[in-house]
């Protein structure tokens, strides 16, 4: 194993505490440096998928995760009011290792980890907003803060900054759709499935889901992501028409909906989340690597998000062990995940427009081709695999074995 490394982590977000679990592990000095003046969680509802959990199992927090979240065994989607099913996504279609989904709100898997974190005594630096890095004669690199501070140096910086981070220069593109979130208690009795995903399309314009949550730490009311996919730039048009208008517009897509939305009670219940697609195309350079958002990001429709930086954070801690020094663990690190985030990159901008547009001819085919096709096998196994992240066998470079993400767990 290679010397005891000075690590900073900037970003204190779920993939930045893995990350720093990881290298922790191994015994490395690791930093964690946050903007806020004490580290918080943002955003609302995701799912851990068989690729994420593999590497949480690794990290002791399967168990939790599970008490905490919900499972989910399947994604069902059906468009508007004629009950025509167009997505009938089942993990038991890949057999005896199928696994299943996790849904999870951000505050309990943020909370999950935070505590472990504190409980090794990893350091956490906060109220600093990084701003940039310095790139040293000797291969090591400062982080820059804001206040014209400068801390370091480091053997290695990792960024977990996400999509909008300063330590990487800009690339890709925004989307024009993103979504309206909120984190309601799930419905007794309003219809709802509590082990799938649901969703109900009208074409690829309008689209509401439901993820269940589970619990939040400490509380005892089982909870629901409700999501609602807006085009950006009709966000203060929608706000400016008022609540109920828009309550009448899900409602007219999805009436069991009804009983979510009546939990609403005013705008601030709701956040907006934008999207953007984005790779840069060097990961990787002197001192430092960005991992998670910071190196991919996309539009959320194939769900990959926060498993995709949990790969990359146990692929760094692995390349770290295996290699003889920092710029040899970085290029290691990098080609364990390159294909992988290559291949679902691609995957997810071919299948966002099909969600997510205002184009008239996929959503058609969709409906009337793809989604009864989808049913029959080999559709049926290859949908599976997709939306888990199996597809391209990530777990394989990493040493992590699907039998750890068993069905029967």
């Amino acid at each position: 194993m290679m010397k005891t490394l000075e690590i900073a982590v900037a970003g204190c977000g779920p993939a930045g505490l893995a990350k720093a679990l990881l290298l922790h592990r191994d015994g490395h000095r690791v930093t964690l440096f946050e903007r806020f003046d004490a580290p918080r969680p943002v955003g609302s509802g995701l799912m851990i998928q068989p690729t994420g959990f593999a590497v949480l199992q690794q990290l002791g927090l399967a168990d939790t995760l599970l008490a905490l979240g919900a499972r989910v065994d399947r994604l069902h989607g059906e468009a508007g009011s004629s009950g025509r099913i167009v997505l009938d996504v089942r993990y038991r279609a890949l057999g005896k290792k199928a696994g299943f989904g996790v849904g999870v709100h951000r505050a309990t898997l943020f909370t999950i980890l935070l505590e472990r974190v504190v409980a090794a005594g990893i350091a956490i630096e906060t109220g600093c907003l990084v701003t940039g890095s310095e790139s040293l004669s000797d291969g090591r690199r400062r982080l820059l803060i804001e206040g014209e501070r400068s801390v370091g140096p480091f053997d290695l910086v990792v960024d977990a900054l996400g999509t909008r981070t300063q330590l990487a220069p800009p690339c890709g593109r925004e989307l024009a759709y993103g979504a309206l979130w909120g984190t309601l208690d799930w419905p007794d009795d309003g219809g709802f499935d509590r082990a799938a995903l649901e969703q109900r399309y009208r074409q690829a314009s309008v689209m509401a889901g439901v993820l269940p949550l589970g619990r939040l730490p400490g509380g005892t009311r089982e909870q629901a992501a409700f999501f609602w996919s807006l085009r950006t730039d009709r966000l203060e048009d929608r706000r400016a028409a008022g609540l109920d208008a828009w309550k009448a517009q899900v409602v007219d897509l999805w009436p069991a909906m009804r009983a979510l939305l009546d939990e609403i009670v005013s705008p601030d219940q709701l956040t907006f989340a934008r999207y953007a697609h984005r790779t840069l195309r060097t990961p990787a350079k002197r001192g430092m690597i960005h991992v998670g958002d910071a190196w991919h990001s996309a539009s959320p429709q194939l769900g990959q998000g926060g498993n995709m930086a949990l790969l990359d954070a146990y692929a760094l801690a692995m390349a770290l062990r295996m290699a003889p020094d920092v710029p040899s663990a970085l290029a290691l690190a990098v080609g364990m995940r390159q294909r992988h985030v290559e291949l679902y990159q691609f995957l997810t901008a071919l299948f966002t427009p099909v969600y997510q547009s205002d184009g008239l001819l996929l959503p058609f085919i969709r409906d009337r081709l793809v989604g009864p096709m989808s049913k029959l096998w080999p559709a049926t196994r290859i949908q599976a695999a997709m939306v888990s992240g199996l597809i391209g066998n990530p777990l394989r470079p990493l040493g992590l074995a699907e039998s750890t993400i068993s069905h029967e767990h």
